[in-house]
């Protein structure tokens, strides 16, 4: 998961819905309150059309943040896809689609702590409060604590909103637990909510946004770096606007300025929006965060490129970084592959390939039996492994609340298959670059060494090493004797990024099967 444009999903599993389906957010359901609720749980949320008053007036800003958030909350949409479109729906000025951006995007990375205050302020659990009404005391809620927007207006509007959709009833609940949160500073709500955390790490999660069980593998990836001490800053880069960056894919455009520091194809948004600077390229240049930028630099300079090998993108989708990786490849006559197992984002990938001249066949396979069906083919192989994107919140903020443990749990297995399945497609002296959006150690270390462990025929390629010649500038990578890389928001300002290069050996001697490794 990398920056690109979507939420990559489990694209290694075969059919539509790719097993278990995203869990909603805590505490929601999907619009329906439970039966059998008491008044004060059901009364905020009657919507009944003849107990709504007259339409209130909203601003167009504020609706399109507030539709944003029930889209997130009732059909677990990403906000990442669904906020320009209503942007360009709602035909908002630049001054209000940033206004529409921060509200929609700050409201979603702070959820927990709002809920926690709104709880407060309410008298009861956030998961008893009627879903859509619970959407607009978020949304107040940020307006007062986290931006300069005046009280009587953040309160005034959102109670509008829920008038006009929710009733009269809902709209006096909402202004009452409003008007209660006015009248604290952040501070004062911070510590009043901190005062009833039970532990350490619950205490830093409301302060932080961010659920413990996050907050603990963050630490814990951190510290196999011996960097423990910088869990502050990481989560405070979580919770900041990242800067849009482009890519100029090479041999096709020019980046523009101002460059970023490592990645020699990235540059800073000029401004506005950078979908008519990628239109007006005819797609040479694209939306893609410089880390992801960084490992598939990687995978092509691990090795100098000969005339004639052959490259795949093994989870394709959305297609960024594959064409980058189809860019290069055009300039060294080499035959780029592309396999993505879910038709509609197969599609994507045919999409973003567009801008490169040539073909690029785009397979759609699934990608844990592509090595058995492809053996010994490939010469390069990036395995963009699906994964929980802890790497990317800043980018995709409401996924830290729709994640939970048992997300790794299924997804490790899927991650190990993916990546022994690269390595049967390598060609003997061939090169995987396994990345992953997520720093949680059982997707990264602990995947590399389980598929590590029952094979002869590979050794790991210094990452560290090979992204060093790939920077512009010195680029402070930790070294845990790996040779792998891990990058960080905080750090790098990238997207947590994770890269392992793994190499098949020149001969076939040697070779584990996968008869021999079940």
């Amino acid at each position: 998961m990398s920056g690109e444009g979507d939420a990559k999903r489990r694209d290694g599993r075969p059919g539509g819905s790719q097993g278990r389906s995203q869990g909603r957010p805590h505490g929601q359901r999907g619009g329906q309150a439970r039966g059998g609720q008491s008044q004060g749980q059901r009364g905020e949320g009657q919507r009944g059309d003849q107990q709504r008053g007259p339409q209130r007036t909203v601003q167009p800003a504020r609706r399109v943040a507030y539709d944003v958030l029930r889209a997130v909350s009732e059909s677990d949409a990403y906000a990442n896809l669904i906020l320009p479109p209503a942007i360009a729906e709602a035909r908002l000025d630049p001054q209000d689609a940033a206004l529409a951006t921060e509200l929609a995007y700050g409201t979603l990375r702070r959820r927990g702590t709002y809920d926690a205050i709104i709880a407060a302020a309410a008298d009861r659990p956030a998961e008893e409060i009627d879903p859509a009404v619970l959407d607009a005391l978020r949304l107040a809620t940020h307006q007062l604590l986290a931006t300069r927007v005046a009280s009587h207006a953040a309160v005034n509007e959102s109670v509008n909103l829920v008038a006009s959709t929710q009733g009269r009833g809902a709209s006096s609940f909402a202004n009452a637990v409003l008007r209660r949160i006015s009248r604290e500073t952040p501070g004062e709500w911070e510590e009043r909510i901190e005062s009833s955390a039970r532990s350490d790490d619950e205490r830093l999660a409301l302060r932080s946004a961010h659920p413990v069980w996050v907050i603990r593998a963050l630490r814990r990836a951190l510290a196999a770096e011996g960097r423990a001490d910088e869990l502050d800053d990481l989560l405070e880069a979580d919770n900041a606007s990242p800067e849009v960056t482009l890519v100029a894919l090479p041999g096709l455009a020019e980046p523009g300025e101002p460059r970023r520091p490592y990645a020699p194809t990235a540059y800073g948004s000029p401004g506005g929006d950078p979908h008519r600077l990628i239109a007006a390229t005819g797609g040479t240049v694209r939306v893609q965060d410089e880390g992801s930028q960084l490992v598939a630099l990687a995978l092509t300079a691990a090795a100098p490129i000969t005339s004639g090998e052959r490259w795949l993108d093994l989870c394709a989708g959305p297609g960024g970084k594959t064409a980058l990786l189809a860019a290069i490849a055009r300039e060294h006559d080499v035959t780029l592959e592309a396999n993505e197992v879910i038709p509609t984002r197969a599609r994507l990938v045919r999409n973003a390939l567009r801008g490169v001249p040539g073909e690029v066949v785009v397979h759609e396979e699934d990608g844990r039996s592509f090595g058995a069906t492809h053996p010994g083919a490939f010469d390069r192989i990036l395995v963009d492994a699906p994964c929980t994107g802890l790497g990317a919140l800043r980018r995709r903020p409401e996924a830290r609340w729709r994640k939970t443990p048992a997300d790794v749990a299924e997804l490790v297995p899927l991650q190990v298959e993916l990546l022994s399945s690269a390595l049967d497609a390598l060609a003997p002296g061939g090169i995987v670059a396994y990345v992953t959006c997520s720093p949680h150690l059982a997707e990264t270390t602990g995947v590399v060494q389980e598929v590590l462990r029952g094979r002869t025929d590979i050794s790991e390629i210094d990452a560290r090493a090979v992204l060093h010649g790939v920077s512009d500038s010195p680029i402070d990578l930790a070294d845990d004797g790996s040779g792998r890389v891990q990058l960080w928001p905080h750090r790098h300002g990238t997207d947590a990024m994770f890269l392992a290069l793994l190499q098949r050996s020149a001969s076939e001697q040697g070779d584990a099967s996968s008869e021999e490794r079940d």
